[in-house]
């Protein structure tokens, strides 16, 4: 869903659409990405307009990004090691 949000912002509806689930799973799914930060809700008439919100996802990139690194390193000397075994 997230990523269908990227492109533009929808209704609940056509969010649940490709998904076999109903209206009320994909509005609970869709709360609970909106307690994370990740996702607005605005509400006209009785369509509700679902929109991202990438602030939370640039956060979580960042964090992601810094343990990449520390397992990719690991894993560098990791390879080191065990070339060295080999020899």
């Amino acid at each position: 869903m997230l990523r269908t949000l990227a492109a533009e912002p929808l209704s609940v509806g056509e969010l649940a659409a490709p998904y076999r689930m109903s209206l009320a799973a994909a509005s609970k799914h869709i709360k609970a990405l909106e307690r994370a930060g990740l996702v607005r809700r605005t509400v006209k008439g009785r369509t509700h307009l679902c929109a991202l919100d990438a602030a939370e996802l640039a956060s979580a990139h960042a964090w992601l990004a810094f343990y990449q690194r520390f397992w990719s390193d690991s894993f560098d000397v990791l390879a080191a090691v065990l070339q060295e075994n080999d020899a």
